[in-house]
């Protein structure tokens, strides 16, 4: 048997101590290095004004960092539209990691709308413009579906998507891209999703024309395609929204589809009450 001297075991401890420390303290670093990444993104200059004013109600910070994105990851992220995330997301990722954008697909009976968003997006693409060096793909539930390769994404986000999946394909739709989210991820990644959220009290026809979903219906399609809930937030929850508006959720901001008409209700109410939830591609 051998024996460690006073001196020796002091020298043991001594070393432990310093492997816990610097073990802590790589942990530690490692976590302000991404909520720092995340902080600088959502205050920087590549991001408009005009953009910013709507932190209030998006929370990009705290939405992001409960999702746990890290500065090293693949992420992809769902119809990101005019760039609104993708400014953050883009600049958190752009040295250690990778974005991907899953934009709008485009074919001879896509409207002019998403035609126009999705080449003004690859303008921002190009060589010394502001998303240089992201990568593009297409979506549609219907459609386009290898938003990424496969299990090469360490993390899928959609923002306010799920009802435009819904009321154009109703549950095949839905089915087909929680299927195709779960495909792209890697086993562990992370699925962020952000909803605006009907009360489980209203009834099921209101999920097909008013821009709301249900949390039940939205976990019950994730779990279908294989995903585990992990957690959800009220980060993004606004108890003001009712739900119930005249035309849904587009009576609210931004869109104020009424115009004038009650203008000064639905801007005190502000954007719409929203479910945030994080699930997971089980490892094995």
């Amino acid at each position: 048997m051998l024996f460690a001297y006073p001196r020796q075991k002091k020298e043991i401890r001594m070393k432990k101590l310093a492997q816990i420390v610097l073990a802590a303290t790589l942990g530690v670093t490692a976590t302000y290095a991404s909520a720092d990444a995340i902080s600088d993104a959502v205050t920087s200059d590549i991001r408009s004004d005009k953009a910013k004013v709507r932190d209030e109600y998006r929370n990009p910070q705290q939405t992001l960092r409960f999702f746990g994105l890290k500065p090293n990851m693949t992420v992809v992220e769902i119809s990101p539209g005019g760039g609104w995330y993708a400014d953050i997301l883009y600049s958190v990722v752009k040295e250690n990691g990778k974005y991907v954008a899953a934009h709008f697909y485009v074919d001879e009976e896509t409207s002019g709308y998403y035609k126009k968003s999705v080449e003004g997006f690859k303008e921002k693409m190009k060589p010394g413009m502001k998303y240089e060096g992201a990568e593009l793909t297409a979506f549609d539930p219907m459609k386009a579906l290898d938003i990424s390769e496969a299990r090469s994404a360490d993390m899928v986000l959609t923002f306010r998507n799920v009802h435009n999946w819904y009321m154009r394909n109703g549950d095949e739709g839905i089915d087909n891209a929680f299927g195709a989210f779960f495909k792209a991820l890697k086993p562990g990644g992370v699925l962020g999703v952000v909803e605006h959220e009907l009360p489980e009290s209203a009834d099921d026809e209101a999920m097909k024309k008013s821009g709301y979903m249900k949390r039940s219906y939205v976990v019950a399609a994730a779990e279908k395609a294989g995903f585990v809930l992990e957690a959800s937030s009220d980060v993004n929850a606004n108890p003001m929204d009712s739900a119930d508006h005249p035309k849904g959720v587009w009576t609210l901001p931004p869109r104020l589809a009424l115009d004038d008409e009650d203008r000064e209700k639905y801007m005190a109410i502000g954007e719409s009450n929203r479910m945030t939830l994080k699930f997971t591609k089980p490892k094995s």
